[in-house]
């Protein structure tokens, strides 16, 4: 939930406008003001960007030790093994691209994207096929949907297809899935754990 509200926040900062559907969620944590991106060229100034970078890294921690917490809810074997590898991964990547600006290093700041966008969607897309005995492979039919939007958004961010919406909107599908479906997985946890206590007490 921090995430979203620094983004808010920080965008409060421009001096121009930042459009969510037009702008990437990077351009709140360049570093400099100037005209950027030669293949969407477009004026970025983000007087926070402190702010944003740290969020980012913050977001990477969290994702990090909500994956090794919450780790049981995969269940066992190979594909929930590698489910959480790759989430994993892409929590490095979130801390990466908040220690690497776009405009300070573009090829680092865009390999951690790709961990997030690639690596994590598939992650959360192997989460949908473990076993259905574990709590979230119970859960494919909401996990499932999500994982498939967000790999097709991310490709057609990446290819730069825009269907209408906004190559801004199309990274926010893509690099903010998982966050969404962390929040109802964690609702999930938390009814699961009531419901546990409610038995518990019922058989007392």
């Amino acid at each position: 939930m921090q995430f979203f509200v620094v983004q808010l926040v920080v965008e409060t900062g421009w001096h121009t406008p930042y459009s969510w559907a037009e702008n990437n969620i990077s351009d709140l944590g360049n570093v400099g003001c100037r005209l950027w991106d030669d293949s969407r060229p477009r004026y970025v100034c983000s007087p926070l960007h402190g702010v944003m970078n740290a969020s980012f890294t913050v977001h990477g921690v969290l994702l990090l030790t909500g994956v090794l917490l919450a780790g049981a809810c995969w269940g066992r074997g190979a594909i929930s093994a590698s489910s959480r590898i790759l989430l994993a991964i892409a929590a490095g990547g979130w801390v990466l691209v908040g220690l690497v600006p776009a405009d300070v290093e573009e090829n680092l700041h865009v390999g951690g994207a790709l961990l997030i966008m690639g690596l994590g969607n598939l992650g959360l897309l192997l989460t949908g096929f473990t076993s259905r005995d574990a709590l979230f492979g119970g859960l494919r039919s909401v996990t499932l949907p999500i994982a498939v939007a967000a790999a097709l958004a991310a490709w057609m961010f990446f290819g730069q297809y825009d269907p209408g919406i906004g190559l801004g909107s199309l990274e926010r599908i893509a690099a903010c899935a998982l966050d969404a479906w962390s929040l109802l997985m964690a609702l999930a946890i938390l009814r699961a754990r009531r419901s546990d206590t409610a038995g518990d007490v019922a058989s007392r």
